[in-house]
């Protein structure tokens, strides 16, 4: 299939969009630009659709996607595109060349770094208040945790545990939680030897998984544990202070 007969295809695949909006092709950018100014979304990444990954699902359901592919965004004509420091960098490169103007954004490490990100960006974007209120609301949700104390764990699908810095880190912090996870994958073993006050796992998707099993192990259950959507905790943004919320309670 040639370039341009790809390109049309996945136009028609993604739905009606318009020249001279924005295209995501990241999505945690997906995420901001559907928070901050969503009547100028040209297309989003298909995952944005996600309601297993995307905060935004619901509100993206009815905006266009595109994926990750040069002659399909530049059909689109857009006046800006939003991507991650990794990922699509081929892509990227192509969009660059043929004059389009990229916006490279990294990911936050904790609610500071969320609050910065998003004023920034609506600063971009031309919406300050729209970004002001977004920063003000996730403060307020995070000065309303009450801190439990203790240790936990955060174990996601596999075995893998968030560990110092990053997102999960900042919300079991902002919790009042000890994170004593290693960053790296976690055994069952090498788990109960940490004897965590709390574990919190992801909550499992609906279809069956061997990753998300694991977390379901008889040894387990004697274990204080709460689930947290993994929406909250899959991009950092001031929705992640939902999350820190989830835990107080």
């Amino acid at each position: 299939m040639s370039h341009f007969r790809l390109a049309a295809f996945l136009l028609i695949w993604a739905g009606p969009a318009w020249a001279g909006g924005i295209v995501s092709l990241n999505l945690c950018t997906d995420q901001l630009l559907v928070l901050l100014a969503p009547e100028r979304v040209a297309a989003l990444e298909p995952l944005a659709r996600d309601p297993a990954l995307s905060f935004v699902a619901p509100r993206a359901a009815s905006l266009p996607v595109v994926r990750a592919d040069a002659e399909a965004v530049l059909q689109l004509q857009p006046e800006l595109v939003l991507a991650g420091q990794y990922g699509a960098q081929a892509t990227l490169a192509l969009l660059r060349a043929r004059g389009a103007r990229v916006v490279l954004v990294d990911e936050p490490a904790d609610f500071a770094g969320v609050a910065k990100q998003v004023g920034w960006m609506a600063e971009l974007l031309g919406e300050r208040a729209r970004g002001a209120a977004l920063v003000a609301e996730m403060w307020g949700r995070l000065a309303a945790v009450r801190p439990r104390g203790g240790t936990a764990v955060l174990w996601e699908a596999g075995g893998w545990s968030a560990g110092p810095g990053g997102i999960s880190d900042a919300v079991l912090r902002a919790a009042g939680l000890r994170n004593v996870g290693t960053g790296g994958r976690m055994g069952l073993e090498a788990l109960l030897a940490r004897r965590p006050d709390m574990l919190v796992t992801e909550t499992a998707p609906s279809f069956p998984s061997l990753s998300t099993d694991l977390a379901r192990h008889p040894a387990l259950a004697r274990m204080r544990r709460m689930d947290i959507a993994p929406a909250l905790l899959a991009c950092a943004g001031p929705f992640s202070a939902q999350a820190a919320q989830a835990l107080s309670q």
